[in-house]
């Protein structure tokens, strides 16, 4: 909301400086975000009359003027200003006057000089030139009453101030510069100008028909008509200097006085072109199908939940948004129709959006406007009709005022006690009272409580926290007592069985990756390929159309970064991140951090591609393969043991993807991406990536002692034939069945061998492998803390792990 200064002192002017003022408006919950003067600083500037006008001797786009400003001898000036000519009267500099600075930033200064051989003494000056507006087309021409040689600053009110407010929308009662007048009495408590509004003699009999068929949409509608008006004047310079510094452009007089009247009483109304209204008018929801030409040009097509202001013919308006071209007014215009209306907020709320745009008419009505005054605004609107476009012929109707749904006040009531505590300093009744009273809100006392019927120019008035907002409001925010917690503050500790997530990114990021945050919307062909997510939890408002869906795993975004990255040249990519998903769970119920229906687990993800290793000399360059992010799955869960079984997951390779389980619990997925999703991507080599549950990665052993052991640890090698079937996930399981007594410390497979393939003819040596099998070889580390062990107890040992192989696995050794 913006406005000028000097309109709101109009209707209230209290003691307090600009500053003051605009503190004063921000600590009642009034914002003033901006306070900018009118005009910059210039000086020497005077209303000037141009009594002669010839032209320049030497230049054809010159004109030697001569000009009174006051001081008795006419002054001689050059100007190119093509509506340069005797009898107006325009803005000239004096010799000495600053100008406002210019692209450089430095001030211009008039001094005097000859253009093309003529002296000129001064300058006449454009809007531009004085940094007044843009237009450029010539000179900035004067009202004729205009007294010649005041100070041009002090003629256009020019050491005004424009306000601009930032208001939340329960203050549509602050939507005008009589709104704001309002609050700035009872703030300050100033006397307020309370406005009138005279009828205007009615002379004519005609009436227009106007039928109120939806009154959930209409609550009252008002309207006269007005014949013979003059809708080639001009509108008042005061009128258009108002309505600029409120951020609205001139358009023509009879838009100009319903604009007017908008920013001064925040009524918005609209005239028609009588003569374009086929028969009478109809006030009603529209009917699918029906298509309006709006006064911005665009044609929409409504239907039953937009309402309309319809004729014999056609849609001529959008109820509360904005009148159609159909009957818009002209300069042909001779006959109006004037209508003012109270539409219920929920009726508009919304609708100009669903058109992708929006108007000073619809942001008032959807947020609420005064019902009870639409006849005494209509009688504004007429006054101002008849003396701007007024005309010996001017004829104005009755007022036909149908009041068919008003809202019925609920009265409010408010506990002294209860504001107290809310408010968070002792308040007395009368206090309260008081503040309500200058509010102009009726006020009934009881016994520790106060009663507000809400006038009818306040919707935002409903439940007893408005009346303590009001209270607050009016004692001022800068006033109420700074209040330290008085609950005690205890940090709240995690178990020392979990580490944090930060300690999980640093991890990752000592592994190399680097951390990416994404958005949670995803594209929803991600969720089909990469989730087989059949049913995505859709957006009803997405901010673009591949943003669509809520992701059910970060796989998706990692590609996305990585896609990114390679086309940009990158070689090696190494990313991760923490964060949200969301999938369907019909078992989740609503509480302060979750919504029925959905579960929304965070969980970490990591992928890498390309080499191994970044530059360097010391080893050859090869591809990062499967058991390499393996690895560093396996070092951010330490020093947990994972196990890993092999799994299939709809973006990953299915001979090159394991579960990964802690216990036996399955907490997520590492693999190779998948063949076609890696064509798909169009990547040159396919990545490695994991997916696992974040609450089970934050899970860590607390560390507890243990001696160190006393006596040498034996290691024993076993070498064993198997079928390629036969996984290292069973070799370990079967060795650490076949050991008991705690003799184990430790298992790990150092080798792996496999036949090479036979040619065609050629015949396996004598004592070789058979195509199919494979050789493992498993180093057994074996000790026990009560004494060294035997011979006897070693190899009784070995033995079982053998038996214990070939029971499992159906392992020989091999020889």
């Amino acid at each position: 909301m913006q406005f000028p200064e000097s309109w709101l002192r109009e209707f209230c002017n209290p003691p307090l400086s600009t500053q003051e003022l605009a503190d004063t408006l921000t600590m009642a919950g009034l914002e003033v975000e901006e306070l900018r003067p009118v005009a910059p600083p210039f000086t020497h500037i005077v209303v000037g009359e141009i009594k002669e006008a010839v032209q320049h001797p030497d230049a054809d786009r010159l004109r030697v003027c001569q000009v009174d400003v006051g001081q008795g001898a006419l002054l001689n000036i050059v100007c190119g200003a093509p509506n340069a000519r005797v009898g107006i009267k325009v803005p000239c500099a004096l010799v000495g006057a600053e100008l406002p600075p210019g692209d450089d930033g430095k001030p211009f200064r008039i001094k005097v000089g000859k253009l093309r051989g003529v002296e000129s003494q001064g300058m006449l000056c454009s809007a531009r030139e004085l940094k007044l507006s843009e237009d450029h087309g010539g000179l900035l021409e004067l009202d004729a009453s205009a007294p010649v040689g005041q100070d041009i600053r002090t003629h256009l009110n020019l050491d005004d101030t424009l306000f601009t407010l930032k208001l939340t929308p329960n203050l549509a009662h602050c939507l005008s510069v009589y709104g704001i007048a309002r609050e700035v009495s009872a703030l300050t408590g100033a006397p307020l100008k309370q406005p009138t509004f005279p009828a205007v003699k009615s002379t004519l009999a005609d009436v227009l028909p106007v039928k109120v068929s939806a009154t959930d949409l209409c609550g009252r509608f008002s309207g006269r008509i007005v014949r013979n008006v003059n809708t080639r004047a001009q509108t008042p310079q005061w009128m258009l200097d108002r309505l600029a510094r409120c951020g609205q452009r001139g358009v023509s007089p009879l838009v100009d006085i319903s604009n007017y009247v908008m920013f001064e009483f925040g009524r918005p109304s609209h005239i028609f072109d009588l003569d374009k209204i086929h028969g009478g008018l109809q006030v009603r929801w529209g009917r699918a199908g029906e298509q309006l030409k709006l006064l911005n040009g665009n044609t929409i097509t409504v239907d039953e939940k937009v309402g309309v202001i319809a004729d014999a013919a056609q849609v001529e308006s959008l109820a509360g948004i904005m009148g159609g071209d159909a009957t818009a007014v002209s300069d042909d215009t001779k006959h109006i129709y004037i209508e003012a209306a109270f539409w219920w907020p929920k009726a508009v709320a919304g609708r100009s959006r669903r058109y992708n745009f929006s108007t000073d008419a619809g942001h008032r009505f959807e947020r609420g406007v005064d019902p009870s005054l639409t006849v005494e605004h209509i009688e504004r609107i007429t006054q101002l009709v008849i003396d701007i476009c007024g005309t010996p012929d001017t004829a104005c109707g009755p007022m036909d005022d149908q009041v068919v749904n008003l809202p019925a006040p609920q009265p409010v009531t408010l506990r002294v006690a209860r504001a107290a505590k809310v408010i968070g300093m002792p308040l007395t009744q009368a206090q309260c009272a008081n503040a309500l009273r200058g509010l102009g809100l009726p006020v009934q006392e009881g016994d520790g409580t106060v009663t507000v019927a809400p006038p009818a120019y306040r919707f935002d008035l409903t439940i007893e926290e408005d009346l303590i907002e009001e209270v607050a409001r009016m004692v001022g925010y800068n006033h109420l007592p700074t209040t330290p917690p008085l609950a005690p503050i205890t940090p709240k500790l995690a178990p020392e069985a979990t580490r944090s997530p930060f300690a999980v990114r640093r991890r990752l990021a000592g592994l190399g990756y680097q951390e990416t945050i994404n958005f949670s919307f995803v594209e929803e062909r991600w969720e089909h390929e990469l989730a087989a997510n059949a049913q995505p939890i859709k957006l009803l408002n997405p901010i673009a159309s591949q943003m669509s869906v809520m992701r059910s795993s970060l796989l998706g975004s990692l590609l996305q970064v990585l896609k990114f990255n390679v086309d940009r040249k990158a070689q090696r990519v190494r990313v991760f991140e923490l964060g949200r998903v969301f999938l369907r769970d019909a078992g989740v119920q609503n509480t302060d951090t979750t919504v029925e229906g959905f579960h929304q687990p965070m969980r970490v993800a990591g992928l890498a591609c390309g080499p191994t290793d970044a530059l360097q000399w010391g080893r050859k360059d090869q591809p990062i393969d499967f058991f390499d992010v393996k690895g560093d799955v396996e070092a951010l869960l330490a020093p947990l043991q994972a196990r890993f079984e092999p799994a299939m997951h709809p973006a990953m390779h299915p001979g090159r993807c394991a579960r990964v389980l802690l216990g036996e619990r399955a907490i997520g997925f590492v693999g190779e991406l998948h063949p076609q999703w890696r064509q798909s991507w169009d990547l040159p080599q396919a990545p490695v990536m994991f997916e696992l549950e974040l609450d089970a990665v934050l899970q860590r052993a607390v560390p507890q002692f243990k001696p160190v052991a006393k006596h040498q640890a034996v290691e024993r090698d076993i070498a064993v034939v198997v079928s390629e079937r036969v996984t290292h996930a069973d070799i370990m399981a079967a060795v650490e069945q076949a050991v008991h007594g705690g003799m184990l410390r430790s298992a790990v497979l150092f080798d792996v061998y496999r036949p090479k393939p036979l040619r065609a003819g050629e015949e396996a040596p004598a004592g070789s492998l058979a195509q199919g099998e494979k050789s493992l070889a498993v180093r057994l580390t074996l000790a026990r803390d009560e004494a060294t062990l035997t011979e006897a107890e070693i190899d009784a040992a070995v033995q079982a792990v053998v038996a214990q192989l070939a029971r499992r696995t159906g392992a020989r050794l091999r020889m």
